[in-house]
């Protein structure tokens, strides 16, 4: 695999707590355990991409990813990552605002991943999407996209999981950014 390529096949799936607790259970028994992943992410949100300043509270690492594409517009995102400090989460997204990127939104995600016939799961509950699996696979070239997508499709059927379809993501999303907006008008992202 090209290492300075990496697009990211994913597809999403939003349910309640009982099928959460259900595919937790499922996946500790069944998948490969590729342990907790929390997240503290700073979304800087732009028409055609997103960038995130992300804190991995669980394995204590931090990092800068663009993502080439946005949420609801097809499954394959070529992201570009750039480790930092933890220490350095706060000043990055100070950098980040100052400079202009001014559509912000802050999530916390409660995540674990696991590795299931060969697609990464990430089991998360975060206050903007509540319950809800990504699944994922990278490949370093989009001809590869087709087969990524017969996997992912292949499993989610097997774990009995809708996977949002892109119209699904953009009004989900759509909804999601309006609502943290009008939650945090007067409140300072610095």
């Amino acid at each position: 695999m090209n290492k300075y390529k990496q697009i990211k096949i994913e597809f999403r799936a939003r349910f309640d707590k009982n099928k959460y607790n259900a595919l937790a259970k499922f996946l500790k028994a069944k998948a490969k355990d590729l342990g907790p992943d929390d997240k503290n992410v700073c979304f800087f949100i732009f028409p055609d991409k997103l960038l995130k300043v992300v804190n991995n509270v669980s394995k204590k690492t931090a990092k800068l990813v663009m993502k080439l594409n946005k949420i609801g517009r097809g499954s394959a995102f070529e992201e570009m990552e750039i480790p930092i400090e933890p220490k350095d989460f706060h000043r990055a997204i100070k950098i980040f605002t100052l400079w202009g990127c001014n559509n912000i939104m802050r999530s916390f995600q409660k995540r674990h991943n696991y590795l299931y016939k060969g697609v990464e799961l990430a089991l998360k509950y975060s206050g903007h999407w509540g319950y809800h699996l990504e699944l994922e696979i990278v490949v370093d070239d989009l001809k590869k996209k087709q087969k990524a997508e017969e996997k992912i499709r292949g499993v989610a059927k097997e774990l009995k999981i809708n996977l949002m379809t892109d119209a699904e993501l953009k009004k989900f999303t759509r909804e999601a950014e309006k609502k943290y907006k009008e939650k945090n008008k007067t409140k300072t992202v610095v």
